[in-house]
């Protein structure tokens, strides 16, 4: 028992922390302010990392009811007497850091959700839209904030791992009509400035100095990093502050700008290694939760890159997406590294079974 104490799933840990490290530098070469908040987070992260690696997440499993009824609660507080900053109200604060509670909860939600489809295990239209129904009160509060990225993230999410679940395909193609139908409605409830966005992508230079101006100004950062980059701190886009938001959602813009197609491939395989532990992690687990769960994190973090990168080279909408232990914010960071400690969990019971198989 001694041997295992402190035993952390390494395969997850150093690609995550590679990626921390370059975002680290990257924000290093913009703000060194903000350098410094975020290695505060960055410490922490690690640590909570540690800690709940050695959680004993079928415990958790237990309790997945009252996480879900908290986790309700806490963003329905948000909207009531939470921080607004941009016209969003998304935060809370403590001892004068804000708390983004809709990318901390995510672990956590990921439990209860992993937990409902493995407690029921069957595949009825009933319980195919009483797992829709335990998502809608989640994404509709965060919806609200209003926060679409991570609203769409939980959609997608919630939608993918039903369909590796083994739900019958006629179930999603009913859901997405039900969709269409309702687009409409969808559309009047979203804001002017997040309409504009959609709007832009399919027309992305009908307003270069309005509406497209993020969109083309980190295209132009990706592209002017070329072959090997200008070098950090040296990115003329960034660090003259041509391309918004860099630190956060465009941070992927500012390591291309700096570190060039080199340094994006390098990124780009470090969370390709990630993926494919946490694939293995999926497929070594013999309980339905810890597949789920692993399953969650993978789709969690796979729409997370996919939608940050694809911001950043103008094949997706600007939503607001960061980039998973790139991007500047201790709620993202925390987020993330959570997940990781809780498959670095799963991963050490499944190493402890191999031994006792052996034994």
């Amino acid at each position: 028992m001694n041997k295992q104490f402190l035993r952390v799933d390494i395969g997850l840990f150093i690609p995550a922390l590679f990626l921390l490290i370059i975002g680290l530098a990257g924000i290093f070469s913009l703000n060194f302010d903000l350098f410094k908040a975020q290695l505060l987070f960055s410490v922490l992260a690690i640590l909570v990392f540690i800690f709940f690696s050695q959680a004993n997440y079928q415990s958790l499993k237990n309790y997945s009811s009252l996480i879900y009824v908290t986790s309700i609660i806490i963003l329905f507080l948000v909207l009531l007497i939470g921080i607004e900053s941009r016209g969003s109200v998304r935060w809370f604060e403590f001892f004068g850091f804000r708390v983004q509670f809709s990318e901390l909860l995510k672990p956590f939600l990921a439990l209860c959700l992993s937990s409902f489809l493995a407690s029921k295990n069957n595949y009825s239209i009933k319980f195919f839209f009483g797992a829709l129904a335990l998502l809608f009160p989640i994404w509709f509060l965060i919806f609200l904030q209003p926060d679409l990225g991570n609203a769409v993230i939980y959609f997608l999410v919630t939608i993918f791992v039903m369909f590796i679940f083994g739900f019958p395909l006629r179930y999603f193609l009913t859901s997405l009509l039900l969709m269409a139908v309702s687009l409409p409605i969808f559309w009047k409830f979203l804001r002017e400035y997040q309409k504009q966005r959609i709007l832009t992508f399919f027309h992305l230079k009908v307003d270069p100095l309005g509406t497209s101006y993020n969109a083309i100004q980190s295209v132009i950062a990706v592209g002017s990093g070329m072959g090997i980059g200008k070098g950090l701190g040296l990115g003329t886009q960034s660090t003259l502050r041509f391309l918004p938001e860099r630190h956060t959602d465009f941070i992927f813009a500012t390591l291309s700008e700096e570190l060039g197609f080199a340094g994006s491939l390098v990124i780009l395989a470090a969370f390709s290694f990630l993926f494919y532990r946490i694939f293995l992690i999926y497929k070594n687990s013999d309980l339905m939760f810890s597949k789920i769960f692993a399953q969650t994190a993978f789709f969690l973090f796979l729409i997370q890159v996919f939608i940050n990168i694809g911001m950043n080279v103008g094949i997706m909408p600007i939503v607001g997406v960061s980039l998973p232990f790139v991007s500047y914010g201790g709620s993202s960071l925390l987020s993330s590294f959570i997940f990781l400690g809780f498959l670095s969990s799963m991963s050490k019971g499944n190493d402890l079974k191999e031994v006792l198989e052996i034994r």
